[in-house]
């Protein structure tokens, strides 16, 4: 199936539905980490609401033809959190919502991070931090050269705006005018040693930014209406690329652990995984009648 924007404002049955297929999302999630034993919980159901909307509505995407040359292109930098991008590609089709459950098993296609030659759909294998924008600014480049209208989407952490590499990227893609490319930052506030004010600050982040010469929409990361319309309206900039700070909570969905840093590397163990499992499952009902 192909999914793609469209621009007239969503329904409510539409929210309604792409509201639930996130919470749906952000169960296995918890299903899948629980069954690898390992793995990063907070950045991963924090990002639930835009991978949904991404695979959902603003993707120009092939989930029985991975390799269809004229599908966008998805890169996730900060691969740690690509459970959540599993998650999403299994409920949009790629394969079946059980293979969740092999995540970092021995000969799984779902590793912890994400590999390229593994698993039809993924564009690129990521780990370490920072990476993930200049391969997306090179993509971003080839097609700009070819004239070729697919457009980039690149997923970021926060935490790895410390990165060096990451500007040099941002330098480069602001020089060559690549209005294909739109950069996403998961701006969660926290890293694996604390929240990033701490460790080393980012603001004025919008600033720096436009500085070097970006198109900058910020929005709620949990608003799915909102960070459409950042994408549609990104797609309407032709002089430069856009980058969307999405403002996200780490941990949505589970009260019990949003904003806490420290789930940022953890598992929930099998305990806490009921609890989270039945939070979630209660949550259905609150979208249901929030969305008549």
């Amino acid at each position: 199936m192909r999914y793609n924007v469209w621009m007239e404002p969503l329904t409510d049955s539409e929210v309604r539905e792409l509201s639930l297929r996130a919470n749906a999302i952000r169960q296995t999630i918890i299903e899948m980490l629980v069954a690898a034993g390992s793995g990063h919980t907070a950045g991963p159901l924090g990002m639930a609401d835009i991978f949904t909307a991404l695979y959902f509505r603003v993707l120009k995407h092939n989930s029985k033809d991975p390799d269809w040359p004229e599908r966008d292109r998805l890169i996730l930098s900060n691969g740690h959190i690509v459970p959540v991008r599993y998650a999403a590609m299994a409920h949009a089709g790629y394969f079946p919502v059980e293979e969740c459950l092999t995540l970092r098993k021995f000969g799984s296609r779902l590793q912890g991070h994400p590999e390229r030659e593994r698993l039809p759909g993924l564009e690129t294998t990521s780990g370490p931090l920072g990476e993930g924008l200049s391969q997306a600014s090179g993509i971003a480049y080839a097609f700009k050269m070819d004239e070729k209208p697919n457009r980039i989407y690149c997923v970021m952490g926060d935490g790895e705006q410390d990165e060096g590499n990451v500007w040099e990227a941002f330098m480069f893609a602001g020089k060559y005018q690549l209005g294909n490319l739109t950069a996403i930052i998961d701006r969660n506030n926290i890293q694996i040693d604390g929240y990033t004010e701490t460790i080393m600050p980012l603001e004025p982040l919008a600033d720096k930014y436009r500085a070097f010469g970006w198109h900058v929409l910020e929005v709620d990361g949990h608003n799915i209406p909102q960070f459409i319309m950042a994408c549609e309206e990104a797609k309407a900039i032709f002089e430069k690329p856009t980058v969307i700070i999405a403002h996200t909570i780490p941990g949505k969905g589970i009260r019990e652990i949003e904003r806490d840093y420290r789930w940022h590397g953890k598992p929930p163990n099998p305990d806490e995984a009921k609890i989270f499992l039945h939070e979630l499952r209660t949550m259905e009902g609150k979208i249901m009648s929030e969305h008549q």
